[in-house]
């Protein structure tokens, strides 16, 4: 086998490697009542309804989600008074991916023909932890359901990492929030 097509092979490798992280970046989803009125919200309240086992996590993502909220326009105000009421969910899991690697292909005689020899492959186990936040959004008296959003993503090691990924990952979240009303035909 030519040195070119070891070298395509390894390259091919390589992207594939690069393809499978890509699919671990963050994962946002929205939904919301169309007959909501976000509009008619100027202030809120953020609790932790299902905590994932770290209050120090907790709180800077309760801290991240009122910034964002107060960009909006909209101001924090006691649960008791306040306009709509924003309950956190979250959760972490555990997922594993394996990464492989070839060592050449080895040769196949002469023309192409003779008996073909495989280079070695080392298999490597990654464990990660994924972590998902759920963000609901009640209009407060009628406690009513108006708009929800999750976001999943493997969290990084390093608090600083992890906190400009909660910065990306919040601004990502709440890029078109508030729904803009439905025009009417």
């Amino acid at each position: 086998m030519s040195r070119s097509t070891r070298l395509g092979g390894i390259v091919l490798v390589v992207a594939a490697s690069l393809l499978a992280g890509a699919a671990l970046a963050v994962d946002v989803k929205t939904d919301y009542d169309k007959a909501a009125d976000f509009g008619a919200i100027k202030t809120f309240s953020v609790k932790v309804g299902t905590g994932w086992g770290n209050e120090i996590s907790e709180k800077r993502v309760v801290d991240a989600v009122t910034a964002q909220l107060t960009a909006k326009g909209w101001t924090p105000a006691p649960e008791g008074e306040a306009d709509a009421l924003v309950v956190l969910h979250g959760a972490t899991s555990e997922k594993q991916t394996l990464t492989t690697f070839y060592d050449g292909w080895g040769g196949y005689g002469w023309y192409g023909w003779g008996g073909a020899t495989m280079g070695s492959a080392t298999t490597t186990s990654y464990t990660y932890t994924v972590g998902t936040l759920v963000v609901d959004v009640f209009h407060a008296k009628s406690k009513q359901l108006m708009w929800r959003g999750s976001v999943e993503d493997e969290l990084k090691n390093s608090v600083e990492k992890r906190e400009k990924q909660l910065k990306k990952a919040m601004s990502k979240l709440f890029y078109t929030f508030p729904p803009k009303p439905e025009k009417k035909a």
